[in-house]
């Protein structure tokens, strides 16, 4: 007989725990997974963080590879969510096919291209999605019952807030039926005010801050990006439920950098490291 298995927990079913539970404690630790590499996304599965962004806009990642990184992760006490390069009705669909629940569409900026998002990853008569769940994992090649008629809970879907625009259209996103959360972009949001590479200016944060009270009001969770301490927790403080506070290359290139230094640094105050190395080096 073959197995017949239940939809996974989603990312809006986690959120939906988190905001019963209340207050900062709520919050949703996320960590960026750019490198493309399956290995390196399940050491960060691993690290504790509450879920994982695994990146294609930005990074060296295809269908492939995030299929891999799905695989990886999976079984650990994470949540994995894809964010795509575009939103586009076949990317999505293709992604969904591959089994990525949990989607992250950029640069979304009014409720006209919120509704394109949400068609796209619902069956006809709600949506445009394509069928072929017979052929595809997001259905165990449907050995999930019922799969076609229940796919809107095996998914969750959040939108990108990340320019001036979608700022000032941000009540219209929220709402927008089947538009799960938002999630906020400092960096390229900071760039269309004219503060490129400046996500920590007054202006930016406000702006933050705006969406995330917009979200708080239409009762839909908000997340944000930052990789600054204190802004995490003051958005966090301000109502935002799930938050990315690093990514592994960044780790990577900055620990990699701190540890030579500190090396190169003693090499200096000591005229230089013996010439001998260990045995066991």
């Amino acid at each position: 007989m073959p197995f017949r298995l239940e939809p996974e927990r989603t990312f809006r079913h986690a959120l939906e725990q988190a905001e019963a539970g209340g207050g900062a404690a709520g919050a949703k630790i996320g960590l960026w997974v750019c490198s493309g590499s399956p290995l390196v996304a399940e050491i960060m599965a691993g690290s504790g963080a509450d879920w994982l962004l695994i990146d294609t806009e930005h990074s060296p990642n295809s269908l492939e590879s995030v299929l891999a990184q799905l695989h990886a992760v999976h079984g650990y006490p994470v949540l994995p969510m894809v964010r795509l390069p575009w939103n586009d009705v076949v990317l999505i669909k293709q992604y969904l096919d591959l089994g990525a629940q949990n989607l992250l569409i950029p640069m979304v900026n009014d409720a006209e291209q919120a509704r394109a998002a949400v068609a796209a990853v619902r069956y006809p008569p709600h949506g445009v999605r394509g069928v072929g769940s017979a052929l595809a994992r997001a259905a165990r090649w449907n050995r999930i019952p019922d799969y076609l008629a229940r796919a809107d809970e095996t998914i969750s879907l959040a939108v990108q807030i990340e320019t001036d625009e979608a700022v000032e259209n941000v009540e219209e996103i929220l709402a927008v039926d089947g538009v799960d959360a938002i999630f906020i972009g400092p960096s390229d949001l900071a760039a269309s005010m004219g503060y490129l590479g400046q996500q920590e200016h007054p202006e930016v944060i406000s702006a933050v801050e705006r969406c995330l009270a917009a979200a708080k009001a239409a009762g839909k969770p908000a997340g944000v990006n930052a990789f600054v301490e204190a802004t995490a927790r003051r958005y966090i403080d301000a109502g935002a439920r799930f938050v990315l506070v690093g990514a592994d290359v960044a780790i990577l290139a900055r620990s990699s950098e701190e540890l030579a230094a500190r090396f190169s640094r003693a090499a200096a105050d000591d005229g230089g490291l013996p010439a001998e190395r260990p045995a066991s080096y």
